[in-house]
């Protein structure tokens, strides 16, 4: 029987990792996905660098010599987090060369911190771009009210952006407005705009875990893409095309069930569709891999979805608060996992040093 994850890619999604630790780089297990499982690119946010470095020994050696040379916990934890997506990517590096630079990508994250500082966000990037010095990192910028300019400005400049805590369509419309407006401000400047790479990270389950049944959140992920599908149908995208861009493809994250009443693959087999990306917890993998049935199910989630989305109108739920108060739940969230992160980093270095 054919790895229902490999079955994934050959229908246009591809399924990336959502975590990462150090034991999973050199204990040759994530050798082992990428080849038997046909994973194709990796991700990481504050929440999952907290439970790796937190949870293992691994880190403790260079956490002690760090530590002992000066360096404050926000330093320690950038050196550490570093190293290990360098080596993420140089393992996915063929995945990159053989997908011509839509796949094979590792995602490193901005500071939280600067969710709302545009300024920052760029600075923070262009030194994060510089210092990982991988040509398949992404670095992960939130898709806030201020995030936007700092998506338009990296991508200008040739970084890899991966726009992540996206939850209301209107937004995400905004997102791929910027990531045209920087492509154009690159082909304008006369630089290359294939190689590229972007993607728009959607968030799905919170959508349910905050309203209420399981049927919300993939009517709001369907209309994001069809969303996609006309904005990456329009004259203005062509033009990008023609000059070889790469399309920037919704990426499914929070594709985990929260509901334990729903099957747990749930939220992955409604939202299977061509040129996307789901990226998938450790829990999720294993369970696609084991019982997956991979199908193209977008049509019919786009099709259920206007009846959906007036059922809740009609409940009284007002989606576009919902999403308002999810990205600012979801800004404060990872913020708390990176001060937590420190304080665990800080007091390891207290104990080893």
């Amino acid at each position: 029987m054919t790895n229902p994850l490999v079955q994934l890619g050959s229908l246009g999604q591809s399924p990336w990792y959502d975590f990462i630790t150090r034991d999973l780089i050199i204990s040759g297990d994530l050798a082992r996905l990428i080849a038997e499982d046909g994973l194709r690119g990796m991700t990481t946010n504050p929440t999952i660098f907290e439970k790796a470095i937190a949870g293992s020994e691994l880190y403790d050696e260079d956490i002690r010599r760090l530590a002992a040379e000066g360096k404050r916990p926000v330093q320690i934890f950038e050196a550490l987090a570093v190293e290990d997506v360098r080596a993420a990517c140089d393992l996915f590096l063929p995945v990159y060369h053989e997908s011509r630079g839509m796949d094979g990508l590792v995602s490193m994250e901005v500071s939280p911190s600067l969710a709302h500082d545009g300024a920052g966000t760029i600075a923070e990037a262009e030194r994060l771009w510089s210092r990982i010095a991988r040509p398949n990192v992404m670095i992960k910028i939130p898709g806030t009210q201020a995030g936007l300019p700092a998506i338009s400005h990296c991508l200008a400049l040739g970084i890899n952006v991966n726009v992540t805590l996206l939850f209301a369509v209107r937004r995400y419309r905004e997102v791929v407005e910027a990531f045209f407006t920087g492509l154009e401000r690159r082909m304008a400047a006369g630089k290359p705009v294939a190689g590229v790479a972007s993607v728009a990270s959607f968030f799905v389950s919170r959508i349910d875990s905050k309203v209420g049944g399981g049927t919300a959140a993939i009517a709001n992920a369907a209309v994001a893409y069809q969303a996609f599908e006309e904005l990456f149908a329009s004259a203005r995208w062509q033009a990008l095309a023609a000059q070889g861009a790469m399309v920037q493809r919704p990426l499914w994250a929070s594709t985990s069930t929260k509901d334990p009443s729903l099957p747990d693959v749930y939220y992955v087999e409604a939202l299977i569709a061509p040129l996307t990306v789901n990226t998938l917890p450790p829990a999720t993998f294993a369970a696609y891999r084991d019982h997956g049935m991979p199908a193209v199910r977008i049509r019919e989630s786009v099709a259920r979805a206007p009846a959906v989305l007036t059922g809740l109108a009609r409940a009284g739920v007002d989606l576009d608060e919902v999403t308002r108060t999810l990205e600012v739940e979801g800004v404060k969230s990872f913020a708390a996992s990176f001060e937590s992160l420190l304080k665990v980093i800080e007091q390891k270095a207290a104990v080893l040093v």
